[in-house]
């Protein structure tokens, strides 16, 4: 029996729509290659657009409406004229947290070809994983704002560090490193947040004890910042919290290629709910509606969507096609040195798959 593919989209704001639409082409253009499954997209104009025309990012049973699918493709979120915490927590933190969706898989890999600002570094030098908490943390939205308009006005933010939590993410990364067989590296600030991070600490050395086999470092975040750009060899599995995590993997970003290629995956590890895949550059609107945004991480987040939803094939040959493109710079985007425009990158994906 045929497999079929049920997509959520939110293209969202700015240039998400441009990227979004190459990646869905791919998709569409490789269950017709294989003909063992289909795809099937719904599109939901929800975002910044949607929010100024109602007040809200998204309809208040949006979370009922995408139980439906098996997965949701997001674009980017955020656009002038609406404040940054409405459009991020009006929508992406509202799946992330109401589908359980914590772990936020991230990879920090240098391709064949990809653009690098580091000396003296090959392919073989950047190659890691970031496990990133992605439901609780410093992003639980615990706090709050006393005494606004006086001068006793402050604000408190609580960082939220269970258990429950923390184990489950740290367990997945060490689960991972065994099957792949690689080194796993914490990173916490456990010397100056003495109780969540100390917490992480003790948690994270009491599960390894679970897995002698799995070879551990432990970094506090500013020397690990320090060492995604001086040595970023030493890291293969990184796990970290929700805000340690969001601001490296954007540094991890930055040494692999540029955001263009920076793709990410929130997932649902038991598939109660679908898990969301995402590129994490951001709406750029300041050059959205040009033809000029780099839709390669879309298309790499699709990659990590075929490989979640168990077409592990199509997933890899995705990669080795994007690093194709790079390799023979025959339709890059103006940010990888090339002139094409962003609709043509889809097509030029699918011809490399077709050789």
């Amino acid at each position: 029996m045929m497999k079929r593919f049920n997509i959520a989209v939110i293209a969202g704001d700015g240039i998400g729509p441009e990227v979004i639409a190459e990646g869905k082409k791919v998709f569409d253009g490789i269950a017709k290659m294989d003909g063992n499954f289909s795809v099937t997209f719904e599109d939901f104009p929800w975002g910044c657009e949607y929010y100024l025309k109602t007040g809200e990012m998204m309809p208040a049973d949006g979370l009922d409406i995408l139980k439906a699918f098996d997965a949701v493709y997001l674009g980017a979120v955020g656009y002038p004229g609406v404040p940054d915490h409405i459009s991020l927590g009006g929508l992406l933190l509202q799946i992330r947290r109401g589908f359980d969706e914590y772990i936020n898989l991230r990879p920090v890999r240098l391709l064949k070809g990809a653009p690098c600002p580091l000396a003296d570094v090959s392919i073989d030098d950047i190659n890691m994983i970031v496990v990133r908490e992605n439901s609780e943390g410093e992003y639980a939205n615990v706090g709050a704002h006393l005494y606004p308009g006086t001068e006793r006005e402050m604000a408190l933010q609580t960082g939220v560090f269970s258990r429950h939590g923390c184990e489950r993410v740290i367990r997945y990364a060490y689960e991972l490193a065994r099957r792949e067989n690689r080194s796993l590296t914490s990173i916490s600030k456990g010397n100056a947040l003495r109780y969540s991070m100390v917490f992480w600490d003790e948690i994270f050395a009491e599960i390894g004890r679970e897995y002698p086999d799995v070879e551990t470092h432990s970094l506090l975040v500013d020397a690990a910042s320090m060492f995604f750009v001086k040595d970023p060899k030493r890291f293969e599995i990184v796990v970290t919290s929700n805000l340690f995590g969001d601001i490296l993997t954007d540094l991890g970003a930055a040494i692999a290629g540029g955001m263009g290629l920076a793709a990410g995956a929130n997932l649902n590890p038991e598939r109660k709910y679908p898990s969301m895949f995402e590129p994490i550059h951001g709406s750029a609107p300041d050059i959205a509606g040009q033809g000029i945004a780099n839709p390669l991480a879309s298309i790499w987040s699709i990659s990590q969507m075929l490989d979640f939803l168990g077409e592990k094939v199509w997933a890899e040959r995705v990669l080795s096609a994007i690093e194709t493109l790079l390799v023979e710079r025959r339709t890059l985007t103006p940010d990888l040195g090339g002139s094409a425009k962003t609709s043509e990158i889809g097509a030029a994906i699918l011809e490399i798959l077709e050789r």
